[in-house]
């Protein structure tokens, strides 16, 4: 997939997940600051993560994607 595949499916992810409308999800969007995730919406979004990409995440990894961005460039440099 190539980064703008992944930010397409991510984008509906997380419009769905948090409720937010798809033109307002950016690669800068941080998910802790901008969409009030908590520790368990996070664990949940990234099980969904795992899931739609097909992509294991170990916890500490899960730790450091803070913003759209990073699930992209994490997902692109793990893809199968």
């Amino acid at each position: 997939m190539t980064e703008e595949e992944i930010f397409t499916k991510l984008a509906k992810i997380i419009h769905e997940r948090f409720e937010i409308a798809v033109d307002k999800i950016t690669p800068d969007l941080n998910f802790t600051n901008d969409l009030d995730a908590d520790s368990i919406d996070l664990v949940e979004f990234v099980l969904e993560l795992e899931d739609s990409f097909g992509a294991e995440i170990p916890d500490e990894e899960a730790e450091k994607l803070q913003t759209v961005r990073d699930v992209v460039t994490y997902i692109k440099n793990h893809q199968k």
